[in-house]
């Protein structure tokens, strides 16, 4: 065969591998044919279910509700997506609508990675619904694809091997996403007792001085006297200081790493996913 009958063949089948919402949202597949409702697409169904989530939650989404919505009959958003996972996988897409801008030339890597982290974490600040899904997999998704390719390229100053610059930025990818979940599980704490994040801690710390005393737990007690005296230990704070000691060590793994060796497939198989959203 070919190459460029194997290529149009390695084409073909990859349409055939993607399912019907992610073949439409890539533009390789037009919309179903037969008895669509008028004005249903997969753009409005999926920008449908965004505004239930931001309203209401990512709880009450369901492909019902969406549909209810709409004016439609449930089943007929199965012709355009195959499933909820699906549908929540296209929600978080749309999303990470706004790109990041790519690194410009001669940008130190480090900016670059920073600038991109913290438009993630501005992104899940936004959508905070976008933590509660689960992640069922590596980016495949159109706007997330881009993010992931923002992202590597961002490292690309790094001098490290591809596979460790997709090991750092999921390290990168994980720190972002939890701090983005810890802030949103902090909302819903202040949401159920009627109080806001600076009280409840205020309230902790003194708690825990209470509670605890200097002899049975000395590092506690110094913690919680830097604690009530240091105003600026804000999230953005310890983000901030996660994020540093993460890039420091990037830069230390590349300054020291040896000649690159492919690593075996067995072993890169068995790594976590890239990071989803990304």
């Amino acid at each position: 065969m070919r190459s460029s009958e194997k290529g149009k063949a390695l084409e073909d089948e990859g349409r055939q591998a993607l399912s019907r919402g992610l073949a439409t949202a890539w533009g390789v597949k037009d919309r179903p044919g037969k008895g669509p409702k008028p004005g249903l697409s997969l753009e409005r169904i999926v920008e449908v279910a965004v505004q239930v989530a931001e309203t209401e939650g990512l709880s009450a989404v369901s492909m019902s509700r969406v549909a209810t919505v709409l004016g439609a009959g449930t089943m007929a958003l199965y012709r355009y997506v195959e499933s909820k996972e699906e549908l929540l996988m296209l929600m978080m897409d749309a999303a990470f609508r706004e790109h990041p801008l790519p690194p410009a030339p001669d940008e130190p890597w480090r900016v670059a990675v920073e600038r991109w982290a913290r438009q993630h974490l501005a992104v899940l600040r936004k959508h905070p619904w976008v933590v509660r899904i689960a992640l069922g997999g590596p980016p495949i998704t159109p706007n997330q694809v881009v993010w992931f390719e923002r992202g590597m390229s961002s490292l690309s100053g790094t001098g490290l091997p591809e596979m460790a610059k997709l090991d750092s930025l999921s390290l990168i990818n994980g720190w972002v996403r939890h701090e983005a979940m810890l802030e949103a599980d902090l909302r819903e704490a202040e949401r159920r007792a009627g109080t806001n994040a600076a009280e409840a801690l205020t309230s902790y710390w003194h708690t825990l001085g209470v509670l605890t005393d200097v002899q049975r737990f000395p590092a506690l007690s110094a913690l919680v006297a830097a604690a009530t005296s240091d105003a600026a230990a804000t999230s953005d704070a310890q983000f901030t200081f996660g994020l540093e000691r993460i890039l420091d060590g990037i830069a230390h793994v590349g300054k020291r790493r040896g000649p690159q060796r492919r690593t075996p497939r067995s072993v890169r198989q068995k790594r976590n996913h890239p990071p989803a959203g990304t």
